[in-house]
């Protein structure tokens, strides 16, 4: 078993010591072949047959999987001044040919159906993956989804009228209380709760506002709704937030690198645009504002002051969209250097994507050929690790690149990749992680050219899966089983 399922899982405690057992086991075997099927995984019938009991088990759930390594990640958070929760919701397309599983629920048609994930993933300011301390997996009830079908011009007005708790978008504010949840236990790191335009929720903001008393986490969101402030214009209008952002003062430009974004399911194409990867310059521009509080069932909300850093690309290439971010926070922005903070942690929300891609297309979780939402969920939750440990190693390798690769990997991990891809005997003292990086990527098809760039998830989940078989025929043909197979018996 590797040696890291053992510390994450320490604090596993599903109420059966043989089901804690299971759970190592199970975890050992995905996480070393996640973009295999379950029973390519495992090692025999046997083995196959206990997986799925497993998943199946009433004792098992999505919690259960998941709280071992929220206590993992959290001590790892307590080690960081500074770490930042990103929350995002991902959906998760299992249609079927034949039967579909139960308990899926439809998408955005009754077409395609599957579940929806928002998690929350905890990262460092210079991208290191921590891990998920939060996940909410659910379906969309059927016959509400037709019910609003049938009735699509009343739809938003019913949702205008609902509470937050009832509706979808609560997530996000449950994302926000589960940030001050997680400062309090770490009351020495600050912790910063970063989401996109869909967390663009007055409750959120008004929730920060009223907790007094007690540590609560900051919080960056990208706007997505060009709000009314108080004041009117002269022809008796709501003067509106974009407006008043785009009165500052430039502050300078920056420089970011835009990745290559190209959106795959109907989820991503409706929030966001295709477009090539370039380096921007963007010109930033900070301000404060009163944000006129909205009406709601409960009554209207208090106005509520937040700060606001406006960053705009005024040159974009021809035929993209220009990128343009409009962030609001409760970080300080009375300095160049803080306005600068807010951006730079806003684009680490980068890296959630990049997770969900590791989860779907590296762990291939849509393909899992399961029955029910039961089975699917507490197999989904074990897979966010796997997708974590991958997008970790991967991360750690980049930004620590002098740390020594055997405080990742086992040994009979680093010297059999080495052996094979650099075909010379191995050091005696281990490589450092960015080299043994490199070298599982290039089992991954990563070309190592000066133009290639580092390694990305994809490459290293194939290496890395790679990675186990050269290490189970290191350890059972290698150098140290020699003089054991040869040794002649003395007479």
């Amino acid at each position: 078993m590797q040696t890291w399922i053992e510390e994450e899982l320490r604090t596993s405690d599903i109420g059966d010591e043989r089901l804690d057992e299971r759970y190592k086991v199970v975890l050992d075997r995905l996480s070393q072949k996640p973009s295999v099927s379950i029973p390519a995984a495992c090692k025999g019938p046997s083995e196959v047959m206990a997986a799925y009991r497993f998943f199946d088990n009433e004792r098992v759930d999505e919690d259960e999987i998941l709280q071992p390594h929220r206590d993992a990640t959290l001590n790892r958070i307590a080690e960081h001044n500074v770490v930042l929760l990103l929350q995002d919701t991902t959906e998760l397309d299992i249609t079927r040919p034949e039967q579909q599983m139960e308990g899926a629920g439809p998408l955005n048609d009754e077409f395609h159906v599957g579940f929806h994930d928002h998690a929350t993933l905890a990262v460092t300011p210079d991208r290191i993956p921590l891990g998920v301390i939060d996940a909410d997996i659910w379906a969309r009830d059927w016959e509400e989804f037709r019910e609003n079908q049938k009735n699509k011009r009343t739809k938003e007005t019913k949702k205008k009228q609902k509470a937050i708790e009832e509706k979808e978008s609560v997530r996000w504010l449950e994302g926000y209380r589960c940030g001050c949840e997680i400062a309090s236990q770490v009351p020495d790191t600050t912790v910063v709760v970063i989401s996109d335009s869909e967390g663009d929720i007055f409750e959120c903001f008004a929730e920060a506002e009223e907790k007094t008393g007690e540590k609560k986490a900051n919080w960056i969101v990208r706007a997505g709704q060009n709000r009314s402030l108080p004041s009117k214009d002269d022809q008796g209008r709501w003067n509106k937030l974009w407006d008043e952002a785009g009165k500052a003062e430039v502050l300078g430009t920056i420089e970011v690198d835009v990745s290559k974004n190209r959106p795959k399911s109907s989820d991503d194409r409706k929030r966001n645009q295709p477009r090539d990867a370039r380096r921007a310059t963007l010109t930033v521009q900070a301000t404060r504002v009163t944000l006129k509080g909205p009406s709601r069932p409960g009554g209207k909300l208090e106005d509520l002051a937040v700060n606001v850093v406006l960053v705009r690309e005024t040159n974009p290439p021809k035929g993209q969209k220009p990128i343009e971010w409009l962030l609001l926070t409760n970080l300080p922005i009375n300095t160049w250097k803080k306005v600068c903070l807010v951006i730079d942690y806003y684009c680490c929300r980068w890296q959630i994507e990049i997770y969900f891609r590791v989860l779907k297309s590296g762990c291939r979780v849509e393909e899992l050929q399961l029955e029910t939402a039961e089975r699917f969920k507490p197999c989904l939750a074990l897979y966010m690790i796997v997708a974590w440990r991958v997008m970790y190693v991967l991360m750690l390798g980049r930004e620590c690149p002098e740390m020594s690769c055997d405080s990742v990997f086992s040994e009979d991990e680093w010297k059999s990749v080495y052996a094979v891809v650099c075909q010379r005997p191995t050091p005696k003292v281990a490589p450092t992680l960015e080299e043994m990086t490199y070298l599982i990527a290039s089992l991954g098809g990563h070309l190592g050219r000066a133009h290639d760039g580092p390694p990305g998830p994809k490459a290293m989940w194939i290496g890395m899966q790679r990675m186990t078989d050269l290490a189970l025929a290191w350890r059972t043909f290698g150098p140290a089983k020699t003089p054991a197979r040869t040794k002649k018996k003395c007479v």
